[in-house]
């Protein structure tokens, strides 16, 4: 049995052992951590000095296998060693690197940086003789140098990252630098102080009579020195409290923030905000859309009012990205009554269930734009004023592997839906078109440029009756966020960890929000008087493979490319799809027509008298019964003036008849 004597002294030792553990494992690197930035790169300098100090004595030592005096060669070594090594630390920014998080990049660094120091060190004491100084002490200094630096910084990541992130995640909070010492910003700080997740270091702000003063405790830093600050405050993220900044503003701050790798969220606009009290939940991650939208022009409400306020309105489409999106608009300006008209049952539950609760009549109703017996049925019921016309197939591939459906869908449900309306008395119709209607390469925007035609022919033929329905067209290119759109799939193909698949490095796209889109809807329709093609202006075109970089920057990565090859994320080219375009157009013809809108302009585009186009259309639908896609392809190019489809035909259904019946050809 132990003696009592033999346990005291066991848990006292015991003890010992416990402090001096945490003295070496929390206590002493959570104090190197905490030391103002400057104190701690002082610290690594003098580090840095005596390790050229005792290399150099150690080298010459082994080489005159005994201990060098402190004499006048030792000196020059040594202070030579100092006069080229620690202005090249400088220079290149290694002073500047957070060691703890140092990683590949950081050591490719430093292995170039000793590389030149020992390039410069061995012509001077190998190269050329200096008395005193044996001129292996040229090659072998540098090289134990390089060990002893390397290490330092690889014991600093080690032992100071693996501590501090640990007492980090014992405490949970995230450091965060608010850009904006405005109202909002220190709402948000205020909130955050409750929190015990989040830290607020410092502010940002572009009023200079702010810079170097304090606010609730905290400093506001010039941007100018974002960098430094950064640095300085060690912040994980910054969040812009900047509600009433323009999109062009965030998108300048956010293309500095980016070669800085910090994460950046934001707040809402002032106007989606539900009061003006700023609070932690309103925060969100930094959306795309926050960048590449443009700040919508203020909606004229006599045109938004005009054929939807106190009306029963329909939306085909109902479901989809822009109708959706055209219901909650049109609910905004108070209808009588709204029908929504959707083939996709689950798009057309989400959509009802989100609105039904808005103080007006919604109808949700299963429908077929193709089934002339229920388009028909429906408007007799209601007899709405204003018809949107949303539902088509968008997909520019999708349409090209099923082009019999698409054409049917895209231009007979046109059709079909714009003869029920004149039959039920509706006295605005607007189709909602496509950028890729112009000059088409692809079966999908030769579908729709026939889809206006269509309405363009019915419009002529309807003369100037005063009770005769009024059709619309509005032409628009890519809405962000859209089922269609490249941003889901980039942001999915983010989440996985890449890669993102891109077809060509040169493609560009038009994109507008989709709210903005709606609006412009709404609004062109309500200017139409019969058979107009309005056109939105939305503004330049962007390029693909930058919107797909920046969304990867927006998610606090970095692109893996030739230049960054330790990069998150990689780009990779899959080349074009079937009919796809390098670039879009908005106009076939020239010298679009101003309106009253400054974002709306009225096209003057060509088109085919009823009669003529009846009979086309039904040589067109003979085809189509039939499947033949060449023949469908044919009478596409002849009907929609600059359509140029591939040569090659892809539609699933038609190669693999062919294939079946080439093989029973062969066979027999």
């Amino acid at each position: 049995m132990p003696h009592p004597c033999d346990c005291v002294h066991d848990k006292i030792f015991s003890e010992e052992e416990s402090t001096a553990e945490a003295l070496f494992t929390t206590i002493l690197p959570d104090y190197i951590v905490g030391l103002p930035r400057n104190i701690k790169q002082l610290l690594v300098l003098v580090v840095d000095v005596v390790f050229c100090m005792l290399t150099t004595w150690l080298v010459m030592s082994l080489r005159l296998e005994t201990p060098v005096p402190l004499n006048l060669a030792y000196w020059i070594a040594a202070g030579t060693s100092l006069l080229i090594i620690v202005p090249l630390f400088i220079h290149t920014g290694l002073y500047r690197a957070i060691f703890r998080h140092s990683g590949f990049n950081a050591l490719t660094i430093l292995g170039r940086v000793m590389a030149m120091y020992s390039l410069l060190y061995m012509i001077i004491f190998a190269l050329f003789s200096v008395p005193g100084v044996p001129r292996s002490v040229g090659v072998f200094q540098p090289l134990m140098l390089l060990v002893l630096v390397a290490a330092s910084r690889l014991i600093a990541r080690v032992w100071l990252d693996g501590t501090h992130r640990m007492a980090r995640q014992h405490a949970d909070r995230v450091r965060v630098l608010i850009y904006g010492a405005g109202a909002a910003g220190r709402q948000l700080t205020a909130a955050m102080h409750r929190s015990e997740k989040h830290q607020v270091v410092g502010y940002l702000d572009d009023d200079q009579r702010l810079h170097s003063h304090t606010l609730d405790g905290l400093r506001v830093y010039d941007p100018f020195e974002m960098e430094t600050c950064l640095d300085k405050v060690e912040a994980d993220e910054v969040l812009l409290a900047l509600p009433s900044a323009s999109r062009q503003r965030r998108a300048e701050i956010f293309e500095t923030l980016s070669r800085l790798s910090v994460q950046v969220r934001t707040i809402p606009a002032l106007a989606d905000l539900a009061s003006g009290k700023v609070e932690l939940s309103d925060v969100r991650p930094l959306e795309i859309d926050d960048l590449l939208g443009r700040d919508p022009v203020p909606p004229t409400t006599p045109l938004l009012n005009r054929d939807t306020r106190s009306k029963v309105v329909m939306v085909t489409g109902a479901g989809g990205s822009i109708g959706s999106e055209l219901c909650r608009q049109i609910l905004a300006c108070q209808p009588e009554r709204l029908l929504l008209v959707e083939n996709s049952e689950h798009g057309l539950y989400q959509i009802h269930r989100e609105l039904d609760h808005a103080g007006c009549e919604v109808v949700p109703l299963l429908a077929s734009v193709l089934d002339e017996r229920r388009m028909r049925e429906i408007m007799a019921t209601w007899r709405p004023h204003t018809v949107y016309h949303a539902a088509a197939y968008k997909h520019v591939p999708l349409v090209e592997h099923n082009a019999a459906q698409g054409v049917l869908n895209n231009v007979w449900g046109t059709w079909v839906c714009a003869e029920a309306a004149i039959d039920n008395g509706v006295r605005h119709f607007v189709l909602i078109s496509t950028d890729k209607a112009v000059r088409p390469t692809n079966i999908m925007g030769a579908s729709k440029r026939l889809a206006e035609m269509v309405l363009q022919g019915l419009a002529d033929d309807g003369g100037e009756s005063p009770e005769r329905i009024c059709f619309a067209i509005v032409r628009f290119g890519n809405v962000l966020g859209s089922s269609g759109s490249v941003v889901p799939l980039f942001r999915e193909q983010i989440g996985k960890g890449g890669p993102i698949t891109l077809t060509h490095p040169e493609i560009t796209r038009y994109f507008m929000t989709i709210p903005e889109a709606a609006q412009l809807v709404i609004q062109a329709g309500a200017m139409a008087c019969g058979g107009d093609v309005f056109v939105l202006d939305m503004g330049e075109p962007v390029r693909i493979s930058e919107l797909a970089r920046r969304m990867v920057e927006l998610s606090g990565l970095t692109v893996k490319d030739a230049g960054n090859p330790q990069g998150d994320i990689e780009i990779r080219m899959t080349g074009l799809r079937p009919g796809e375009k390098l670039y879009e157009e908005l106009l076939i013809g020239d010298d679009p027509q101003t309106t009253k809108h400054p974002r709306i302009m009225k096209a003057h585009e060509d088109f085919i008298p009823l009669s003529e186009l009846k009979q086309a259309l039904s040589e067109l639908h003979y085809s189509l019964q039939a499947n033949d896609i060449q023949a469908v392809k044919h009478h596409l190019t002849s009907l929609v003036k600059g359509y140029k489809p591939a040569d090659a035909v892809v539609d699933w259904v038609w190669v693999e008849q062919k294939r079946r019946f080439n093989s029973k050809t062969v066979n027999s």
